[in-house]
């Protein structure tokens, strides 16, 4: 198979992926009519190739997105709860969260992931200074928005750690000579 055919088939599988849920059916039209569809997109468009740099290490994807799934029902459940319980009273704050992904696909990543965190919700996102500003709800303490800090950094981490760069060699502490 072409090198450059198999750079371009995660966005085969994505946009295949995606025609299939939209269609919400997965009846053999759908899924062939799918996988044309996806076919002619590459064809006619510049999509761009999913970035070499992206290291996949399937224990630690699988560990987060084991995580993920139990955030997805914690957060359900504490949001539920607190409009119940409080109403429109739900304390909230805005907090900065410093990223570690450094990749466009890692930074889009961070943001989904933080999205489906308990409670949060991302605002905004400043590639330039490497930071999102996340609503944060159910803040009731004033420490409570760093505690959610820590633990929104502590998923990202995760998140790095199972997609994160391959090191540049050329960066490589052992591979650079020494003028001296």
């Amino acid at each position: 198979m072409n090198r450059s055919l198999l750079r371009r088939l995660p966005s085969l599988l994505w946009l295949w992926l995606l025609w299939i849920l939209l269609w919400s059916t997965p009846s053999p039209l759908v899924v062939l009519g799918g996988l044309l569809v996806a076919v002619a997109v590459l064809a006619v468009s510049r999509f761009p190739e999913v970035s070499r740099q992206i290291t996949v290490r399937p224990l630690r994807l699988l560990a987060l997105c084991v995580r993920m799934t139990g955030n997805l029902v914690v957060s359900a459940a504490a949001v539920g709860w607190a409009a119940l319980r409080h109403g429109p009273r739900v304390r909230a704050a805005i907090v900065e969260l410093p990223l570690d992904a450094d990749t466009d696909l890692l930074v889009t990543l961070a943001t989904l992931v933080t999205n489906v965190s308990p409670g949060s919700l991302v605002l905004e996102i400043d590639r330039h200074r490497g930071v999102l500003y996340v609503h944060v709800l159910l803040v009731a303490a004033s420490g409570e928005p760093e505690e959610a800090r820590r633990k929104l950094l502590a998923t990202e981490r995760r998140l790095v750690a199972a997609l994160g760069r391959r090191p540049d060699p050329s960066t490589s502490p052992t591979s650079r000579k020494d003028d001296a």
